[in-house]
């Protein structure tokens, strides 16, 4: 298992990138899930530093393996409890009328994961996603 610990402000969001892409490094996963796994990730990530911490900056740890043929995602913060579960999909109507976008970057990861689970467990968030993945096969000398 391979954590990253980063604070919660956009300009870690590379990091957040860059972690992702060495951990899916020896997983077979087509460009399409590649590209999914990207956004359920950063846009995660970017709801927590926009919104979990209204007395200033935290901290966010997300921790990356693979088990039995799925590739998991685990992002924790201690930022206000939020169970994104609970977000139901934006109307066309409400996007446009809204100043602000908001709950669409939730709905498209809990579509795009394979699983999508939150606790809230001693004062901290707990997201875990995860993504239907296969182990590169080794090449052969």
């Amino acid at each position: 298992m391979n954590t990253l610990r980063v604070q919660s402000e956009l300009r870690e969001l590379d990091k957040v990138r860059q972690f992702l892409k060495k951990n899916l490094d020896g997983l077979a996963l087509s460009e399409e899930d590649f590209y999914k796994v990207e956004l359920s990730l950063v846009e995660m990530c970017t709801n927590i530093m926009r919104y979990a911490y209204r007395q200033g900056k935290g901290q966010i740890v997300i921790k990356a393996w693979y088990e039995k043929g799925d590739f998991f995602l685990e992002i924790r913060d201690n930022g206000v409890p939020f169970d994104p579960r609970q977000v139901e999909r934006p109307t066309l109507e409400e996007m446009i009328n809204r100043d602000e976008m908001g709950g669409l970057g939730i709905f498209l990861a809990r579509k795009l994961m394979d699983r999508f689970s939150y606790r809230r467990e001693d004062n901290l968030n707990i997201l875990t996603m995860s993504k239907k993945a296969r182990q590169k096969k080794a090449k052969r000398q």
